[in-house]
């Protein structure tokens, strides 16, 4: 484990975000190949992958619970020096996402249909996200795996690992994509279903990667077929945190689905616009996610150290940092959206409407870099209910005026974009606002969280 309770702040907030944001960058790859290749099977293909890939917050959502649980708990053993409670913690967490993906399989074939046919434009759309899916479902089983073996490395502050991992996965993505895709050398395309195969496979092999990696190198935590058996108790720990933040990510999935239902009476050249915006944008705030990434296990062993004034500043230089990049993030969007977008279709309606999103929903990078550094340090402090609050009045702010202009006359898709800045801007103060009560409540007087006893095998 790498001691995050000594030295200097900003180094060690450096030193964790540069890899976990190479890292994230290689990952959202996966979709920018997928897209590249699949807008050349036209509009329909695009929207249906899009609308498919939506199903990904979901995925996201239960990983968070997962992840989130996994990296607080294992930076606050950290921070105590309680290497027994780490492992014991990963094992659990490994046997967790385990289960988790046997549920996503077993309820992602048959029930994708019917998610599709709500928010898609027509019958194409609903055919090719659905081929889509087929390829691509054990993929987002997988990711449970990955979730649980890195975050697990997060909480230890190690980052470089997976972001190693992630590089090379997409590499073999970008290999296997025009292969399965557009039949490059084997003259046997499988179209959108071959996207998803690509990713699959990726996914399969990263997995393995990191399985050896734990098995071969890393000694802070490690698979112990003693400490696989369920323990309900560390699960009861892992959920207390996880489920708020995986809430938070769930009340995002239904953020975009009421996007794709109002987009879907534009036409599936609108709706894969908007795919392929939100695509973008999700690669854009990169960057942002991977300060609040950084910030979240230094602040969690400091907090859990005993060293609260540690955990104030890396707060402040975190958002400092995540500001100065999302305002340089920002002018670029203003600037050129249209050149971000251009490359995955040549569809004029597909272009326009994915670079007005990206120019109008721009105006809240700053502020969304702001609430991913306040999610990091609620995780921090091991209360992540005040964020799915925070995300659960955004919600509301941002769906109620949305159906009520997309009912009026003249209703244009940037009215929706506008509605999303306003409904951001307050989620951002609303969020700063709740940091401030909590952290009042338990930084003020460096009150750390208690070490839980849990009976440990020897050998663990």
């Amino acid at each position: 484990m790498r001691d995050l309770t000594q030295g200097s702040i900003p180094a060690h907030i450096v030193r964790m975000a540069a890899p976990v944001a190479i890292g994230m960058v290689f990952q959202t790859a996966y979709y920018f190949i997928d897209l590249y290749f699949v807008g050349r099977l036209g509009d329909a293909a695009i929207a249906g992958v899009a609308a498919a890939g939506n199903l990904q917050f979901i995925v996201i959502a239960l990983t968070q619970v997962l992840g989130v649980g996994t990296m607080v708990l294992i930076s606050h053993a950290a921070g105590r020096k309680d290497r027994a409670d780490a492992n014991l913690v990963f094992n659990q967490s490994v046997l967790l996402a385990a289960l988790a993906a046997a549920l996503t399989l077993g309820l992602g074939f048959p029930l994708s249909g019917a998610y599709l046919r709500t928010v898609s434009a027509d019958a194409e759309t609903v055919r090719n996200g659905t081929a889509y899916l087929f390829g691509f479902l054990p993929a987002l089983a997988m990711q449970f795996a990955l979730v649980s073996m890195g975050s697990a490395l997060r909480g230890s502050g190690i980052a470089k690992p997976m972001m190693v991992v992630q590089m090379l996965t997409v590499v073999l993505n970008a290999a296997l994509a025009p292969v399965l895709i557009a039949g490059w050398g084997t003259g046997h395309p499988l179209g959108v279903v071959g996207a998803g195969l690509a990713s699959t496979i990726s996914v399969v092999v990263g997995v393995a990667l990191l399985f050896t990696y734990f098995r071969r190198v890393e000694k802070s935590v490690a698979f112990n077929r003693t400490l696989l058996r369920p323990r309900l108790e560390v699960w009861g720990r892992l959920l207390r945190i996880g489920v708020p933040a995986g809430a938070e990510f769930f009340l995002m999935f239904l953020s975009m689905a009421v996007n794709y239902w109002i987009i879907r009476d534009f036409g599936a050249a609108s709706q894969a616009g908007y795919g392929v915006g939100s695509r973008v944008l999700q690669a854009v705030l990169l960057p942002g996610m991977a300060v609040a990434f950084a910030a979240a296990p230094i602040a969690g062993q400091n907090f859990a150290a005993g060293h609260p004034e540690r955990a104030r500043r890396t707060f402040v230089e975190s958002v400092k940092l995540s500001s100065a990049i999302m305002l340089l993030l920002t002018i670029v969007c203003r600037w050129r959206p249209e050149w971000l977008v251009h490359w995955f279709s040549p569809d004029a309606v597909v272009v326009s409407t994915g670079a007005e999103f990206l120019r109008i929903i721009s105006l809240n990078f700053v502020a969304a870099g702001i609430v991913f550094t306040c999610s990091g340090m609620f995780q921090a402090m091991g209360n992540t209910v005040p964020t799915v609050i925070s995300s659960a009045v955004r919600l509301v702010s941002f769906v109620v005026p949305a159906l009520w202009f997309a009912r009026q006359p003249g209703f244009a898709l940037w009215h929706l974009w506008y509605v999303s800045v306003a409904a951001a801007t307050a989620h951002c103060v609303f969020t700063v606002w709740l940091l401030r009560r909590e952290a009042a409540k338990r930084l003020a007087f460096g009150v750390a969280p208690a070490a839980v006893s849990v009976p440990v095998e020897a050998g663990a």
